[in-house]
């Protein structure tokens, strides 16, 4: 499977905003803001790019899933179960 992103890639610096009292509480509780945004951004982009893969190949799987409905998955006869 291919890579969400480049993992080795330098970190940046970004200027972001958010809640006070949010931030605040998680720096009491020792968060590492780094990378908890990391994780939830990666946790986003994949969803996201799963989402446009199925938007992308819409048709081939209901081509696939129509096909498998009128006649049968591949090897459904040499099935013992």
């Amino acid at each position: 499977m291919a890579e969400l992103y480049d993992e080795g890639a330098p970190k940046k610096a970004a200027n972001l905003s958010i809640n006070s009292d949010l931030l605040r509480k998680t720096r009491e509780l020792n968060i590492n803001l780094s990378a908890t945004l990391e994780r939830a951004l990666r946790e986003e982009l994949s969803k996201r790019e799963a989402d446009q893969w199925a938007d992308k190949n819409r048709t081939a799987i209901k081509s696939y899933n129509d096909f498998v409905e009128q006649h049968g998955c591949f090897g459904d006869e040499f099935r013992e179960y």
